[in-house]
């Protein structure tokens, strides 16, 4: 993260002194180019850092400069620790070495308030592999290449230039050009395979809260009326919450609009013989078809 990025040279610099930019930019793993971008942020924020030219000139701060804590309010400093606490989750030692540091800083004891396991209870933990690989591959803007297999089961190779990383509707998401479609597009973590950190560097704006009133995401939705069995209340529940009216006879009504493509009917399948489709009479159609063909493939 750049707050992390600025953080750390804050305290090397009071720490080191004076440093040139390649060295600073090193340090980070990132351009000499970035590293002026965030001694002018730096400065615009108030801390007095500067560049000298010439011999044993470099980036410095002050001397007379001290990193007040006085600077953060008790809130402001709790969002801090525990913002670097949930960076510790994913980054492991680097952003532990930070916590500890700006815990004593702080003089406050940091909560240990998040556990994340990115593996299911049944898989091992490989999406959080490609989880660390691609969140470097976006601090250090190098693109990454690997095999990607498609909803309709088609896998071909992608190269793209990583620009975030999204956890949408129960799973995790890499956000990125696409150099095979020359457009951005999103690839789920658990379809991909092969993932490999390529050398080359690109330069290109993360943009801000991708979802955010966006119709670039959005599905086209049908209507649909749908009744389970009380033994899927838990399901129920969990996905249309205020949705549901419990019937006379103990069954689960459901009216609410879901995507009109493939996952409704993975969905509705899904539930087996504990959920009928009342309408739109297009969809039952679709289902009848479907489970016809199941029992035509286990015929004997």
């Amino acid at each position: 993260m750049k707050e992390n990025r600025y953080f750390q040279m804050v305290y090397l610099l009071l720490e080191k002194g004076t440093m040139t930019a390649p060295q600073l930019a090193a340090y980070f793993e990132v351009s000499v180019r970035t590293i002026y971008r965030d001694i002018d942020i730096l400065s615009a924020a108030g801390i007095p850092i500067y560049a000298s030219q010439g011999r044993g000139g470099g980036i410095s701060i002050q001397d007379n400069y001290v990193l007040k804590k006085s600077m953060l309010s008790q809130e402001e400093q709790k969002h801090i620790l525990m913002a670097l606490q949930s960076m510790q989750v994913i980054e492991g030692e680097s952003a532990k070495s930070l916590l500890l540091k700006l815990s004593s800083v702080f003089q406050r004891e940091h909560v240990d308030w998040l556990e994340i396991d990115f593996s299911s209870w049944t898989k091992s933990g490989a999406v959080k592999v490609l989880f660390q690989t691609l969140q470097n591959a976006i601090l250090k803007s190098r693109r990454v290449k690997f095999l990607y297999c498609n909803g309709r089961g088609e896998v071909n190779e992608r190269t793209i230039e990583p620009l975030k990383l999204v956890f949408k509707s129960y799973d995790w998401y890499v956000y990125g050009f696409c150099t095979l479609r020359n457009d951005f597009r999103f690839f789920k973590l658990t379809r991909i395979r092969r993932l490999t950190l390529c050398d080359e560097v690109y330069d290109r704006p993360i943009p801000d809260q991708l979802f955010k009133e966006s119709e670039n995401f959005a599905m086209a939705m049908t209507p649909v009326t749908l009744v389970f069995d009380p033994c899927m209340a838990f399901r129920v529940y969990d996905k249309f919450d205020d949705e549901v009216t419990k019937m006379p006879d103990g069954r689960l009504l459901v009216e609410t609009y879901m995507p009109d493509n493939n996952l409704l009917y993975s969905y509705i399948l899904s539930c087996g013989d504990s959920v009928e489709v009342i309408k739109p009479q297009s969809v039952r159609e679709k289902i009848a078809e479907r489970a016809r063909n199941i029992v035509e493939k286990y015929k004997t």
